[in-house]
């Protein structure tokens, strides 16, 4: 489970000025990319720097899965664009080519043509006539051509794809009474399947009460034989996207003999079976595994992941982060997991949902050496994991904050203006200047560490139950964790936060993130579709609607602008643990109408109005709503004997050149996955 990237941030850095390191690049779109910077990556041991080297190879060996999970004709289009923007004859100034190359960058951001985070489609400012004329201009021998197709021929197949606003709009289709399935453009299942179908056909295969549920179907494209009977057809050596992953295999076994320690070792010969086989009991031993290394210094995730992607919750896109602990930032976490106990005990939530004993809460703050798949460009800034429900009841939970992005974001939005257009006063700027950064890497650290980690499912309780509906409700549970403790005396006694003020920036922020400027993401006229915004949304209108007959919070007019007003920050507190003791009760119960109501009701709905002024105010400030990163690049540096002699890292690779040569490098997958 991710927390999302950070949409805004409030920093007031000094290093900002004077870090001689670019954080911000190039500008496209609604996209601003950043560079991260892998702070002591030098200090490293050679032996640490090569398995960081082999295990970034098998990061960014599984390109191509994420483009061909996210719609079934992306790795077409990609090539297709690709070959246009790096062979076209023509004038690189012209209209046709400037509106290419943006939507070609956009389509290398999201990993196909629909938004990374909003899921509907993005069309391009160019004619479907320019790009045929284009085509037809560049070597044919460079196109995804099927045998015997004419460039005609593809343009014919591949047109309304991307121009036709009607065909596939939504990648991922969370509308209430919609069949989800059918609607949703992501190459989970194929064409024709239904919702209805989909579902019983995975609730036929469950084992009644089984204590120890394999997460059924995680690893796979449900397809229609030619009988036209459903079956699976497994993500896997030797299956689809084989040739993907035996590359990611390779490099996971060129990394190996660098393991910081034999359980690491372990670790990876569990996944490269799981890889080879595609058994999920293989799945849920290597998570045991990977979950139980807690002493190596440097670590990594690598595989199918989270379930975001999958309209029914259960299918989940491929993604990998290589990282490293932040020994110094570590201690920060490390004193939530040695107080999870007390935290689970104090918990506003019905003691029938709380766990007798927490098991195996661990916790660090890594610096982020590479991102493939899922994680890049756009990415989480922490991670809770493994999913499996069982997993964490019976063995626990490894939790991370990514603390070269956090940095990395609060830094490249020094000076943006945010504060100043919608903060409501200077006394709540300050506030938020003081203790913003702290107390938003404290919010993601208790999100992560504890909040996912929190609670238990009553016995019997499906965790598929809430469906469509389930990523939604397990973000809103822990940030609702991370809000009600950030306010907690015990973290002024932990040394965690400097007072009983401090809390309060954490509130403005997500109460006017929630209610107001997360807006910006959202075209006019439509609803709000990803699951951490609608987390976000539902939280605050919630909490707003039940305390306004006290005034705890208020969207209030000054000079025409709306502002967020908070009076009473002891009472919201109390409203947010209410809001926890009911989403907590809808999850262990898997009170799936409850879900439905609490997500319809206060996650979705836009108000027009606001909306419209919000997003005015936000384009006078010429700012990006969605960052994503560029990855650094490794060499490795070997002697005449090929071994290796050093690692090096380099942060000046562009970003289209980087996406060119990962294309050209890492080019795995056939144009069609079928």
């Amino acid at each position: 489970m991710m927390a999302g990237s950070a949409a805004f941030a409030y920093s007031t850095d000094a290093q900002a000025q004077s870090d001689n390191f670019r954080y911000n690049d190039e500008q496209f779109a609604d996209i601003q990319m950043l560079r991260y910077k892998v702070e002591g990556f030098e200090r490293l041991t050679l032996k640490e720097k090569t398995f960081i080297y082999y295990l970034s190879e098998a990061a960014l060996q599984g390109r191509d899965i994420l483009f061909d999970q996210n719609g079934r004709y992306n790795l077409r289009i990609r090539r297709m664009l690709e070959t246009v923007y790096t062979d076209y004859n023509g004038n690189r100034k012209d209209a046709f080519y400037t509106a290419l190359s943006t939507y070609l960058k956009r389509v290398w951001f999201s990993a196909g043509i629909h938004h990374h985070y909003g899921c509907d489609k993005f069309l391009p400012d160019f004619k479907p006539e320019e790009l045929r004329n284009a085509l037809k201009q560049v070597d044919a021998r460079k196109l995804p051509l099927a045998e015997g197709q004419s460039v005609d021929a593809l343009c014919d197949e591949i047109f309304p794809v991307i121009f036709d606003p009607t065909v596939m709009p939504m990648r991922v289709n969370q509308k209430d009474g919609d069949d989800l399935v059918l609607t949703s453009a992501s190459n989970y299942y194929a064409p024709g399947i239904t919702q209805k179908e989909a579902e019983k056909f995975y609730t036929q295969r469950k084992a009644p009460l089984d204590p120890q549920p394999v997460m059924m179907g995680m690893n796979s494209r449900l397809v229609r034989n030619d009988d036209g009977e459903l079956e699976e057809r497994v993500w896997r050596v030797g299956g689809l996207y084989g040739q993907a992953i035996e590359k990611i295999v390779e490099n996971l076994l060129k990394a190996r003999p660098f393991a910081d320690t034999p359980e690491q070792q372990k670790v990876i010969d569990l996944l490269v079976e799981y890889y080879r086989t595609g058994d999920l009991r293989t799945f849920d031993a290597y998570s045991i595994a990977w979950l139980k290394d807690t002493e190596s210094l440097v670590d990594f995730v690598n595989g199918f992941t989270e379930s975001y992607g999958d309209p029914l919750g259960m299918k989940a896109s491929w993604e990998s982060i290589v990282n490293f602990k932040d020994l110094a930032a570590t201690e920060r976490t490390k004193k939530l997991s040695e107080n999870a106990q007390w935290f689970e005990n104090q918990s506003p939530i019905d003691n029938r949902f709380k766990k007798e004993k927490v098991k195996g809460v661990s916790a660090k703050v890594i610096t982020a050496a590479i991102l493939g798949g899922d994680l890049y460009p756009s990415t989480a800034i922490g991670i809770n994991l493994p999913n499996s429900d069982w997993v964490r009841r019976e063995h626990g939970s490894k939790s991370v904050t990514i603390g070269n992005l956090t940095a990395a974001y609060a830094k490249a939005a020094h000076g943006s203006g945010m504060d100043k257009e919608f903060v409501i006063d200077e006394p709540t700027r300050q506030l938020i200047a003081t203790y913003g950064d702290v107390c938003d890497d404290l919010h993601t650290d208790l999100h992560e560490c504890l909040g996912h980690g929190s609670g238990k499912l009553l016995p019997g309780t499906d965790p598929d139950t809430l469906k469509a509906y389930g990523s939604t409700i397990e973000e809103a549970r822990a940030d609702l964790f991370g809000l009600y403790y950030v306010a907690d005396q015990k973290l002024v006694e932990l040394g965690l936060t400097p007072n009983l003020e401090a809390y309060k920036s954490q509130y403005y922020t997500y109460m006017m993130n929630g209610l107001m400027t997360q807006l910006v993401r959202i075209k006019p006229g439509a609803t709000i579709e990803e699951a951490h915004m609608r987390n976000r949304a539902l939280i605050a209108r919630w909490v707003y609607e039940q305390g306004k007959d006290g005034k705890v919070v208020e969207l209030i007019k000054k000079k025409g602008k709306t502002y967020v007003r908070i009076n009473d920050y002891e009472a919201l507190r109390e409203l947010f643990g209410k809001l926890l003791a009911e989403v907590q009760r809808i999850k262990s119960e898997g009170d799936y109408e409850a879900a439905r109501l609490l997500v319809e009701n206060y996650g979705v709905k836009v108000d027009t109005d606001l909306h419209k002024e919000i997003l005015a105010r936000y384009e006078k400030l010429h700012l990006s709503p969605y960052k994503g990163f560029i990855n650094p690049v490794y060499t490795a540096i070997r002697d005449t004997q090929g071994n290796i002699t050093d690692v090096s890292i380099d942060y000046s690779e562009a970003y289209d050149r980087q996406m060119l040569r990962y294309s050209r490098d890492y080019n795995t997958l056939p144009d069609v996955n079928d």
